[in-house]
């Protein structure tokens, strides 16, 4: 107080009170932080992420495509882009710059506009109906940016929710996974070595045009490479992940302790299992199908480890749709064909926002005890679903009739689950000479325990990633129905992202699931209770400031002439 007394006393005291506001100013601009109450870390950058950012050793440049006249969402996701791009630049420093950028702009140092290198990199504009103040009109947004590191670039989609009906509820969801998404383009520019992915072959797994889109979103981050089980010593422990995808021929106790002790050494797992033999090849030459056991012999292993995959089949009101011939004269209507559900992503480590994954003859999947692992269901039916046991007879004239709705009174019947924890080996105090023998002709010692924590995804459906060919025999995405791609009753099921997620989850050594799993929580207000108490609280807004500067004039009065009436 005496310091501040002496200024106010000196005839330099204005000047000394500009200089120290501007100092303080240019202090704050250099070097600033802010505290973040939210619950849920909002404004808080994961550690992964910083030190990414603080590992970059060149300049990062982003353009993002969130400039011009926006409706109000969308203005408010490129807010909350700028914002958290400022939060990055803080930890990266002068290796970060961003701008904003109209997608009609012509990018610098060539013809080329931002829209014509999105749509070279197979990013495409929402085509939104959109109100203005020029009143109703078509606009084509592009909630996209392009990230440039080192002559490379990637595109990042920072909004990838339903194209048709855009919801506050998405764009919050987006908000909540930009980190992530920046982090992961990041990530991939400048990773300078690809894990390795093992296919494993011979075991009849498909390798024809169905696995062209599996192998193509794979080997996007991965480098992946087909292993034989059968004639392979063991799983080399370069690969960081065994990936199975539909086998339809038994698996040998040799092939199985591969498997095991590729787990034990640490070793990932992701395996996509159709355990029946239904395919849909069989039902469209006789109408019909039996599905049944194919016997592959992973029951002891996936139950030791703490699933297990049921010999039935998942029905589900949920689900996709197929061309039924139902008169039998050659028109065809589209039914709802239980047999292929649809499944909705609810938030978890792999998958933080709600997707569709379309299956096709699932089976369900029950948790089992397994001492120290911890599961967590990644896909589930929906509340209307149902199980059949098998053999069963599969018909297409069962869609003759509408499904019985009462059947179908199961919830969340578990389809894919993720195993994390330190697994046992299923022979662990039964491990035959034979076996022994074999792992001691390669060098290999007997793990009967993980050493460390491990985790393997597990989902009842091998053709969940595979892909059907359109009608010029070219292979579409992954999970997209064949009678419906290109028609208006094509529906953009996400299976090739929940593949995408299982893969980055289990292998992705950078640790940016942690960026995934961040959760906004979106407190809208109560359009009721705004409805019945606008007026009281546009009364309380207006007449509750006037009243208070009223009363504390009043009180300083009062006080100011009770001290000078004392004196």
């Amino acid at each position: 107080m005496n310091f501040i007394n002496k200024i106010r006393k000196t005839k330099f005291w204005l000047p000394i009170v500009i200089v120290l506001l501007v100092l303080l100013n240019w202090l704050a601009s250099e070097w600033h932080t802010r505290i973040d109450f939210t619950d849920e870390h909002r404004f808080t950058l994961s550690k992964p992420t910083k030190h990414l950012l603080n590992s970059l050793d060149d300049e990062v440049d982003i353009d993002i495509c969130l400039k011009g006249d926006l409706p109000s969402g969308f203005k408010k996701l490129a807010n909350s882009t700028d914002e958290l791009l400022q939060e990055f630049k803080e930890v990266a420093g002068k290796n970060l710059v961003y701008h904003f950028v109209s997608p009609d702009e012509q990018i610098e140092g060539t013809s080329e506009t931002y829209a014509d290198t999105l749509a070279a990199m197979g990013a495409y504009p929402i085509n939104l109906k959109s109100q203005l103040k020029a009143g109703e009109q078509q606009q084509y947004i592009y909630p996209l940016a392009i990230v440039r590191y080192k002559g490379n670039m990637v595109p990042v989609n920072l909004y990838g929710g339903n194209k048709m009906f855009i919801s506050f509820e998405e764009l919050n969801s987006a908000e909540a996974l930009m980190e992530y998404e920046f982090s992961s383009a990041i990530d991939k520019l400048t990773r300078t070595t690809k894990n390795l992915v093992a296919y494993a072959i011979g075991n009849g797994e498909p390798l024809g045009d169905d696995t062209y889109d599996m192998q193509t979103t794979a080997r996007q981050n991965y480098d992946l490479f087909q292993f034989n089980l059968n004639t392979q010593q063991a799983i080399p422990d370069t690969f960081k992940l065994l990936l199975i995808v539909k086998p339809k021929q038994p698996f040998t106790p040799n092939e199985e302790l591969k498997i095991d002790q590729y787990v034990m050494r640490g070793g990932k797992l992701l395996i996509f299992e159709d355990k029946l033999e239904a395919e849909m090849d069989s039902l469209q030459i006789k109408n019909e199908v039996i599905a049944y056991d194919r016997g592959l012999n992973l029951d002891d292993l996936l139950f030791k480890y703490g699933v297990r995959i049921n010999s039935d089949l998942l029905m589900d009101l949920q689900c996709d749709v197929l061309p039924f011939d139902t008169n039998g004269n050659g028109q065809y209507e589209w039914l709802q064909w239980n047999y292929f559900p649809v499944f909705q992503t609810k938030a978890n480590p792999v998958t933080s926002k709600d997707i569709y994954v379309a299956g096709r003859f699932v089976n369900s999947i029950d948790t089992v005890e397994a001492d120290g692992i911890k599961k967590t269901v990644l896909l589930s039916s929906s509340a209307n679903s149902r199980t059949i046991a098998t053999p069963a007879l599969i018909s297409g004239k069962e869609n003759v009739n509408a499904p019985e709705d009462d059947k179908f009174k199961r919830s969340g019947i578990p389809a894919a689950v993720l195993l994390e924890g330190k697994f046992e080996s299923v022979y662990n105090n039964h491990l035959s000479q034979a076996m022994r023998d074999s792992l001691t002709a390669y060098g290999g010692i007997f793990m009967p325990q993980c050493a460390d924590d491990n985790k393997m995804i597990i989902v009842s459906d091998g053709d969940m990633v595979l892909n059907e060919k359109d009608k010029d025999g070219q292979p579409i995405p992954m999970g997209m129905n064949q009678y419906t791609y290109g028609t208006q009753k094509e529906f953009p099921f996400a299976n090739k992202d929940f593949f995408q997620n299982c893969l980055d989850y289990l292998i992705n050594q950078s640790g940016l699931s942690e960026a995934k799993a961040k959760d906004y929580t979106l407190r809208l207000l109560d359009p009721v209770k705004l409805e019945d108490e606008r007026m009281e609280w546009e009364v309380g807004n207006i007449l509750g400031p006037i009243l208070l500067v009223l009363l504390f004039g009043s009180i300083y009065q009062w006080w100011k002439k009770r001290k000078y009436t004392s004196i």
